[in-house]
This record gives structure tokens, C-alpha cells and sequence, in this order.
């Protein structure tokens, strides 16, 4: 069994950078931001940072990754609502000894059958559903979900997979009420998280209240969190230098964006995070014309990463294949690799021959390909967006740029009734199985270029079940080195964030992945 809840806490509060013993404060609202609605309320049928960030306080996993560290791994996983865990059976069983005393926000008490329902219901396996499930191919894996009481729960494999643990511990596996239908979750919000829903209203803010019932001792600190709607990025930063705001948006503050805060307002603090957040360039592979993969090599060999990042995000960008490359990221491939690649490397080589490939589809500048590229209609797309559109002249596509706004967008991804999308997608862990099964895995809700080949969804679950670390890496480069050349979507790098607040906001600590360090318990006001 691993360490026990009660040490656990006892680490948590000395591994965190508080300036001096018992310094911490209690009281206050943070005033927070989102840069749009959130899809809806639940956090097992959305993707976007929107949801995912004002609902992350409200609820509560088996394991988090570490609030106070910014680099997530196997080995900054803490026990949440588990007291700790276990492996047996050659690494095909995992089972967790749940905490006691946890109730909902209703008055429930949480459950192993709570666990086992919400975990049934991601993957499929349960009577209720949810309207997407985008990540059930996290648990395909899973084989059965047996309870043993009320305080313990088991998960039960089809083969090893090591990284079930990294995907528990990211912001979109909360245990939910198994007494409150999974489709009623959209529309209302019940955890057992430091912070309850107040109330919501769309297009001005989501209001979430302290937990005074919370299972943590003396957590959290905050009165109240404010998640400010503010579409406007203007707006947004004149917020934020007037001291309206107290934390950006994740993802707002780009280089260029610090800069003009920073000039505007000294006194504001910026921590800089390279983060799993990707620019990309999306097709519908499965219909004409980009479901010709020569065309897609040539609309990849077209773009021009490095002009890229230094026109939109002031090199704010680092270059990278399908995962975080290093030293930022585990898994990602190194540069000499990259380069080697279609796409990669020399840009008047890589476009002289787009060229010629256009060329031979029959393509030239007096005939150029017309499509359609769509894209949200807020600045983290529209700007990359409007930057494809004039790139994509120089390989003879002539392209129109349509802003629809997000909800629009998700469905037309979801149906694949689109030809191009200027997209910025986040990766919710720095992990292999986090990222080829959501993104690139076949039948995947998030696999929005609907990329399928079995022969690829064999070595996924190859290196998932590897349990040789070096050789694990290896198997990992090989195939993002196939996922590249087959251009399953153009990626344009990894996106630096600047992470802008104000000095008296204490303990939030920006981590490599939107998804996982939004739960707040830990945060505290220094005035």
C-alpha cells in the first residue's frame, strides 16, 4: 500500500513554497477568468480548459497530480480521495482504499459504488452515458471495476498498463454521485471538492463557494472563487492591470501579451510554463481532398513553423512532434529527430517540394485549391488562424477563414463535416497513452481528423504495456515519427504560457498541462 493519507498531507504542506510556517491566510474571493463559456458543467463530457478550470474546485479524483509541483509524473501523484493504492497480479489489478468521512455536496456519502459508476459510466460500460465521453479510450483497458465495501475499489486489466494511474490523476477523472444521472451533471455540478457551485450564468461568470463540510482539514483557504467571463483579450488584460482580476485566463498570456501587461503593470508576476497545449492544423482525412495523404504531406511541408512562432506567439512556440519534446517533456521527440522528418527542417526545401506535389494533384498558382478553414471564433485560434490562411498561399491553396463560435465547432469536429480547422488542442497529461489514445486512437470522441489505422492502434498498446522504461521511450519515438510522416494533423510546436498574477495570490503553482492543478484548496490571498 502506498503512503498513508494522514503522512501524505503532512508532505503536501512541506513540499509546498510557503514563505514562512503557518503564513498561510484564510478568507477572501479570487477573481478568476474564462475566456469563454463552459461547454457545459460536467467534467466527463468535456474537453475544453473552460469547463475543466471552473469545475476542477468542486470535485475530487482518486489521485491528483501534485498541486505545488509544476512537472507531472508517476512520481507526483498523491492519493485524494484514496488513502493509497496498489498493484497486483503483475500489474493487471489496481485497487484503492478510499478515505472516510467524504460526503457530496448534498449530503451523500462517497462510496466505492461512486467510484465505480463514474468509472463505468467514462467507459462505456454502465446503463446511464454521458452526451460525449471523449476520453473512453483511456480505459478501454479496463476489464471490470469490483467493489469491496464501501471503502475500497478494484480495477482489473486486460494487460499491464502503468499509465492508468497518470490518467486518474488529471482534472477530467472526478468521482461523481452515482445517486445523480451522469446527463443532469451538464446543467448542475455535485463533487465532494473544496468548493461548491453558487451559480452560474452564461456569459458573465461561474460563482463557487468553500466547502465547509470538506473531508481536508482546514482546506481551502478561500472564501470563494469568481471565474470571470471575458471574451475580450483588451478587456481581459485592463481587468487584470486594474486589479479586477487576480489570476488570466490558462493559456491568455503569450509573450507578446506579458509584455504589454508587464509594461502596463510592473508589479504583476508572470511564471513561464512550456506547456501541452498544440497549434495545429486539422483535416477530415477521411474525405476528399485531404483524405489523399500526398496532399496532406504537402500542406504540411508548406508550413512554415519557425515563421510561425515568431509572427504569432513572438517564439513563444517550441518546436515539436506529438508529444512534448525534451528537456520540457518525457516522451517527445529530440530535435535531430524532428528535423529529419516531412515538414521539419529546411522551409524553401520542404515548400519547393509541396509544390511539386500540388503539381502532380494537379494544382498550380493560377489553379490553386480552394477550402474552407475553420476555426473558434477567440484569439488562442483566430490569430494562428488568420496566420494559415495567408501561409497556405505559398504551397497554392487558397483558403477562406470562418470564425464559428466553440459549441458550433465541437459539433461539426465531432461529426467530421469540416475540410481544414486552425485548432489549438490541449493534451491532458504528458503521457503516451494520455495522448495516442485520446487524440489519435480509432473511434477516439477527440480524434477529430478521425486518423485510424489498426496496424498504429497495435504499437499503442505495445508501448502502453511495456514495462522496460527505455525501451517504452523508444517505442514512443518510433511512432510519433510515424504519426508525423502520415500527417494524422499538422502540428506547429508546443505553446510557451506566461501565466500572469498578481504577487499576493500564494500556492498557485502553474503545471506543463492545463488540465490537472485547478482544484485551488491549496491557494490563499496574501491581503
Amino acid at each position: 500500500m502506498r503512503t498513508s493519507y494522514a503522512v501524505l498531507i503532512v508532505m503536501f504542506l512541506a513540499l509546498g513554497p510557503i514563505p514562512q510556517a503557518y503564513a498561510q491566510k484564510y478568507g477572501g474571493t479570487l477573481q478568476a477568468m474564462l475566456e469563454t463559456n463552459p461547454g457545459s458543467l460536467s467534467l466527463l463530457d468535456e474537453s475544453t480548459i473552460a469547463t475543466n478550470w471552473c469545475m476542477m474546485p468542486v470535485h475530487n479524483n482518486l489521485v491528483l497530480f501534485h498541486p505545488l509541483k509544476a512537472q507531472e509524473s508517476l512520481d507526483t501523484i498523491a492519493p485524494e480521495l484514496a488513502t493509497g493504492w496498489r498493484w497486483s497480479e503483475g500489474g493487471t489489478v489496481l485497487t484503492f482504499a478510499l478515505h472516510e468521512g467524504v460526503r457530496f455536496h448534498d449530503g451523500r456519502p462517497m462510496t466505492s459504488a461512486d467510484v465505480k459508476h463514474t468509472f463505468d459510466v467514462v467507459r462505456g460500460a454502465s446503463k446511464f452515458t454521458t452526451k460525449l465521453s471523449p476520453r473512453k479510450l483511456w480505459y478501454a483497458n479496463v476489464a471490470d471495476i469490483a467493489t469491496n465495501g464501501d471503502r475500497e475499489v478494484t480495477f482489473r486489466l486486460k494487460r499491464p498498463q502503468p499509465s492508468l494511474l497518470v490518467m486518474l490523476a488529471t482534472g477530467f477523472s472526478p468521482v461523481v454521485p452515482a445517486h445523480i444521472n451522469p446527463r443532469d451533471l451538464r446543467t448542475t455540478a455535485v463533487g465532494t471538492g473544496p468548493f461548491k457551485l453558487k451559480e452560474y450564468k452564461a456569459g458573465q461568470y461561474v460563482h463557487v463557494v468553500k466547502n465547509p463540510d470538506y473531508f481536508v482539514r482546514g482546506r481551502p483557504y478561500l472564501d470563494a472563487i469568481r471565474y470571470n467571463v471575458i471574451r475580450n483579450m483588451s478587456t481581459a488584460r485592463a481587468a487584470l492591470q486594474a486589479g479586477q482580476i487576480d489570476i488570466d485566463g490558462v493559456n491568455q498570456t503569450t509573450f507578446a501579451s506579458m509584455e504589454v501587461l508587464k509594461s502596463a503593470q510592473p508589479a504583476l508576476v508572470f511564471t513561464y510554463t512550456d506547456r501541452t497545449n498544440v497549434p495545429s492544423l486539422l483535416f477530415n482525412t477521411h474525405q476528399p481532398p485531404f483524405s489523399d495523404p500526398r496532399l496532406r504531406q504537402a500542406v504540411s511541408m508548406g508550413i512554415d513553423r519557425q515563421a510561425f512562432a515568431k509572427a504569432v506567439y513572438k517564439g513563444g512556440v517550441l518546436p515539436g512532434g506529438v508529444n512534448l519534446p525534451p528537456p520540457l517533456g518525457a516522451w517527445g521527440l529530440p530535435q535531430d529527430q524532428l528535423d529529419a522528418l516531412p515538414g521539419y527542417g529546411d522551409i524553401r526545401k520542404n515548400q519547393a517540394r509541396a509544390r511539386e506535389i500540388m503539381a502532380e494533384l494537379g494544382y498550380s498558382a493560377t489553379k490553386p485549391l480552394r477550402v474552407t478553414v475553420l476555426t473558434r471564433n477567440v484569439p488562442q485560434t483566430k490569430e494562428p488562424a488568420i496566420w494559415t490562411v495567408s501561409n497556405l498561399k505559398s504551397v497554392w491553396i487558397d483558403a477562406e477563414l470562418q470564425t464559428i463560435e466553440g459549441p458550433e465547432l465541437y459539433s461539426r469536429l465531432a461529426a467530421h463535416r469540416f475540410h481544414l480547422v486552425a485548432w489549438s488542442q490541449g493534451i491532458a497529461a504528458d503521457d503516451p497513452d494520455v495522448n495516442f489514445y485520446e487524440t489519435y486512437g480509432c473511434g477516439s470522441q477527440r480524434n477529430y481528423t478521425d486518423y485510424c489505422k489498426p496496424e498504429m492502434q497495435k504499437l499503442y498498446d505495445e508501448q502502453s504495456q511495456e514495462p522496460d522504461l527505455a525501451l517504452r521511450k523508444q517505442q514512443v519515438l518510433e511512432i510519433d515519427k510515424r504519426l508525423i510522416t502520415d500527417v494524422a494533423r499538422v502540428i506547429y510546436g508546443f505553446r510557451a504560457n506566461y501565466n500572469a498574477m498578481w504577487p499576493y495570490v500564494k500556492n498557485l503553482v502553474p503545471h506543463q498541462t492545463n488540465y490537472s492543478y485547478g482544484r485551488m484548496q491549496e491557494v490563499w490571498l496574501d491581503k
